[in-house]
């Protein structure tokens, strides 16, 4: 049924393999794979040319597109050896008179295209020359009994380079042509109450609108694709819960021996916050369904602790843990600061990095196999083969939002019945949740530690720079260390950005061995020296690339510089403002931009000066970016959208949690007729992950 829309682009009239290849790309077909229909269906209008005005030449005004019935009156050429002169064609209607411009008539295709004496529609935007009306290369030019195949209302497509509009609209319109009458997958009731079109009514009226508000984002057709894409991807993430709490879990039982312990050498008490989540989290790994559960927290809320007690406890049932971080400097310093505690209290830790020697890995590794070491810390370097647990009963995985469902499912199947708690210091909106995690139940840390200080936060121009590092110098002399961030490593022509080599340089000259610089191109035993020697108070001034961004930990920094603040997102400002105020002394953050500042960088910079509560940040964010962005997933290959736009539709998605929850009470694993519909759904938004799922379940 669906065969026909999985055709390659190839196989279109009018795609050779140059134009082949670049539709490819620029659909991001995975590697060696072709584009194919589907993907120029999905590929939505981002507006509408109105060609209906057809008022007369009399009534058709500068930079207007008109729509003419014209009679062709004669041509003039260009004088001869004169080809920069273009070929007239004069025009009339009842109205008045009209010139059509055209550049390069070589064959005389021009004379064929509008016979002397003969009548055509014309359409194309009005310019004027020496006080005369004038079509310059007119968009259509159709005989009057054609009339019907000029689209009056016309899409616009995004483009690429290389890919004009007319191939575009002519390749829609044979993949159009294409689409079978799809069964219905949604409830009557959706339908109903929404007063929306069926699947394929509803992409041929995106494609082929009437009007132009038939195809704009509000429309019914528009909605109703956006609810699909919304229902497909929830579909998705349900199947994959279903399949990991269907492989069942182990019921737990707790001693209290470790965690009890734990507590008590705590050099703070548990906020309320903490203890909410443990109580989710015990209860989840004392039920024999297996945890699937997100853990949110602001930076410094406190999550480190709550993953060190859930480990300690998987302990006690006695079973082993992993922590998983994205990057070596934030697996060490897990280490750093998980190790003095699981010592206290008598737990096995170790840390496995890829730079680790062969002999330290043995003996890590086997320290892994048989038991001894009951939680493990490192990259993702632990999960690659070799590493064999005895029994990994719990996953801890920091930052989630860089690991997709497909990394979920890996990582829980190292274990037998694996239980799984992501972490993530990124505050995600409800929308997101649902998006990404909607296979996971959330806990969420909204407080922030006893004695953690509020954070000053001040935006200044660059300007000022010679202000701003003398008064660094006196805070330096008081003892203070600070991080000074840049936006790129060297020096760009395309940028005007003072890169963090030459900040680097510059501030050398000012603070001599006390200033140091990170960015992400050294090494990881280069970065970690340099870390190190800043922690230790070696070094009092750190210049650094966003390599800082998560999870490093320095109590005694007080103060953050950001240049180019502008340049940066809503969330990435927030994280890197949270690496200071960790401490007990009150910290500050200064913003340094550039002008002229865009309506854009002007609202999120004042976001970050009025509030620190990640959470309001967060939405804020997801307003001026939109979704793809605010967790970089276009950068890690999460799902973005094709069709729904968040900041419109984004009302939609809440119900098609529910609908997609309740499809899969109502039809357990996809069967009859509804569920073969729903089965089509997953397939045509790409979601063939979850059709595997289904038949190994």
């Amino acid at each position: 049924m669906l065969e026909p829309l999985f055709r390659s682009v190839r196989s279109f009239k009018g795609v050779g393999p140059q134009l082949g290849t670049l539709l490819s790309r620029f659909f991001g077909a995975p590697d060696g794979q072709e584009a194919v229909g589907l993907d120029v269906l999905l590929h939505m209008p981002s507006g509408f040319i109105d060609r209906r005005k057809m008022t007369g030449i009399a009534g058709a005004y500068h930079n207007q597109i008109a729509t003419l019935k014209l009679h062709i009156d004669k041509h003039q050429g260009p004088p001869q050896g004169k080809a920069n002169v273009p070929h007239r064609v004069f025009a009339h209607d009842e109205t008045g008179d009209i010139q059509l411009v055209f550049f390069g008539n070589h064959g005389g295709w021009v004379e064929k295209l509008l016979p002397v004496g003969e009548e055509r529609y014309v359409s194309g935007t009005i310019g004027f020359f020496q006080g005369e009306k004038q079509i310059t290369h007119p968009d259509y030019v159709v005989e009057p009994e054609k009339f019907s195949s000029l689209p009056l209302v016309e899409p616009v497509y995004p483009l690429t380079q290389g890919l004009s509009s007319k191939a575009m609209v002519k390749l829609v319109a044979q993949v159009l042509d294409e689409v079978p009458e799809l069964p219905e997958w949604l409830a009557d009731r959706t339908l109903k109450h929404n007063d929306w079109p069926g699947f394929t009514q509803a992409i041929r009226t995106v494609h082929r609108p009437e009007r132009p508000q038939d195809g704009d984002l509000v429309s019914a057709a528009r909605m109703r694709l956006a609810y699909d894409e919304y229902l497909a991807g929830q579909l998705a993430l349900l199947l994959v819960r279903s399949q990991v709490v269907a492989a069942r879990g182990v019921a737990r039982t707790f001693t209290g021996a470790f965690t009890a312990r734990l507590e008590a050498a705590l050099p703070y008490r548990l906020t309320d916050g903490q203890r909410a989540a443990l109580a989710d989290i015990f209860a989840d790994l004392s039920s024999p369904n297996r945890m699937s559960r997100l853990l949110q927290g602001d930076v410094g809320s406190g999550k480190t602790v709550v993953a060190l007690m859930a480990m300690a406890a998987v302990a006690e049932s006695g079973a082993q843990s992993s922590l998983m971080a994205p990057t070596e400097i934030l697996a060490a310093q897990h280490f750093k600061t998980l190790a003095p505690l699981c010592e206290q209290v008598g737990l096995g830790i170790t840390l496995l990095t890829g730079k680790m020697s062969a002999a330290e890995r043995r003996q890590a590794l086997e320290g892994v196999a048989s038991g001894q070491t009951q939680i493990v810390v490192g990259t993702h370097a632990l999960f690659q083969t070799g590493v064999a647990f005895k029994n990994l009963g719990l996953s801890v995985v920091d930052e989630q939002h860089r690991f997709g469902v497909h990394q979920r499912l890996a990582l829980s199947d190292k274990g037998s019945r694996t239980d799984m708690l992501v972490m993530t210091a990124t505050p995600i909106p409800r929308t997101l949740v649902l998006t990404h995690f909607g296979d996971m139940d959330v806990s969420i840390l909204a407080e922030k530690p006893a004695g953690r200080q509020p954070i000053d936060t001040a935006v200044l121009p660059i300007s000022e720079y010679g202000r701003v590092v003398s008064r660094l110098k006196a805070r330096i002399a008081e003892g203070a260390q600070a991080f000074w961030v840049c936006p790129l490593v060297e020096e760009s022509e395309t940028l005007d950005v003072v890169a963090a080599e030459d900040r680097f340089a510059e501030l050398k000259k000012v603070f001599g061995d006390e200033v140091a610089l990170v960015h992400g191109r050294m090494s990881a035993s280069q970065k970690q020296a340099v870390m190190d020697r800043f922690v230790a108070g070696d070094t009092k001034v750190l210049v650094a690339t966003t390599v800082i961004e998560v999870g490093v930990n320095v109590p005694r920094a007080t103060i953050m510089i950001i240049e180019h603040a502008e340049r940066f997102g809503l969330a990435q400002l927030h994280q890197l403002r949270g690496r200071v105020g960790r401490g007990s002394e009150r910290s500050a953050c200064l913003l340094l931009f550039k002008d002229p500042l865009s309506e854009t960088a002007r609202a999120r910079l004042e976001t970050i000066k009025g509030t620190e509560d990640g959470f309001v940040i967060a939405e804020r964010d997801l307003e001026l970016r939109g979704q793809g962005d605010v967790l970089g997933t276009r950068q890690s290959g999460m799902p973005g959208y094709r069709i729904a736009v968040p900041d419109v539709h984004r009302h939609l998605l809440q119900r098609a949690h529910d609908d997609a929850a309740q499809a899969l009470i109502d039809h357990p694993g996809l069967t009859g007729e509804r569920g073969a519909a729903l089965r089509a759904l997953l397939y045509l938004f790409r979601k063939d992950t979850a059709i595997a799922l289904l038949r190994a379940g």
